[in-house]
């Protein structure tokens, strides 16, 4: 009888710890001293958000009447990210702005809040964009956690192109779908305790982090992409948040991806239906 007592606690007891150290590591900052690209010589940029607070990245130019995206990495990652990106927009004439979002790479930040508290650091970085090329239309790409931040953000004004990649719904989506990714069965059960911890760890709830409503407020252009494979934000999931947002709106489901960089996972195909879209948006016509 013992046995069947003591099992059930140690596993339950091991549950609960994992999750602990699970919430720990998933909002402790990431932080890295980042060394500048090959080939390029970008502009260092430090712009301040919120109290005492900064956000750095770097810039580079494009050709006048092109247009600038802000670039915005996922989750424990920082703006290398998004460094071949920028060499594509580079060569295609458009500026660009690469950002470590706020607790990522060398941006200050006490926790990584998946996307709430990034938020200012985006308003932060579209408001520098607009005051240095203040006669050029404004587009974004976010990935994953950029997007979700994209999504928070105020965007005043609103942005001229929005591209939201591989972008989780909501967070209880985007817990349950990882744990049972990696745990299986098991994932169920720790997600809940997961769940509990933001309001803790975070001082705000669970129900603050759903993109799915967020997405209301978009009135740019918007093309929403996924891989058809994604297991951490699962394609259905992925439908849902398109569903949500407001015309005008293009999803494009890329085949056979995960939860990957989409750039690096097929640049050509990327490139090739990104680029024309882009452009359309952002290019000013002659005269």
């Amino acid at each position: 009888m013992n046995r069947w007592v003591v099992i059930p606690a140690l596993l339950a007891v091991g549950v609960v710890a994992f999750s602990l150290i699970a919430g720990e590591f998933l909002t402790r900052p990431a932080r890295a001293r980042i060394a500048p690209p090959t080939g390029l010589t970008p502009e260092d940029v430090r712009i301040t958000c919120g109290e005492g607070q900064q956000v750095s990245g770097w810039f580079l130019p494009g050709r006048a009447g092109e247009g600038v995206v802000l670039l915005l990495h996922g989750v424990r990652a920082n703006r290398l990210q998004m460094l071949a990106r920028a060499r594509w927009l580079q060569r295609e004439g458009i500026a660009s702005l690469m950002v470590d979002l706020p607790s990522h790479g060398e941006s200050s930040g006490e926790r990584i809040s998946f996307g709430r508290r990034e938020a200012v650091g985006v308003d932060a970085a579209l408001g520098w964009l607009r005051a240095r090329l203040p006669d050029e239309r404004v587009g974004a790409i976010g990935v994953s956690l950029g997007g979700a931040s994209l999504l928070f953000a105020q965007r005043q004004p609103e942005l001229d192109a929005l591209v939201l990649e591989s972008v989780y719904p909501t967070i209880t989506d985007a817990v349950q779908d990882r744990l049972t990714t990696r745990l299986g069965p098991a994932g169920a059960w720790a997600a809940p305790l997961l769940l509990l911890q933001v309001p803790l760890r975070l001082g705000f709830s669970a129900q603050d982090l759903r993109p799915v409503h967020a997405i209301a407020s978009v009135k740019a252009p918007l093309l929403v992409a996924a891989g058809t494979e994604d297991r951490s934000t699962r394609w259905p999931e992925t439908e849902q948040l398109f569903a949500a947002a407001p015309e005008p709106k293009t999803l494009w489901p890329v085949p056979g991806a995960g939860h990957v960089d989409l750039h690096e996972f097929d640049a050509a195909t990327y490139e090739a239906r990104l680029g024309p879209w882009l452009k359309a948006q952002l290019r000013k016509p002659p005269g």
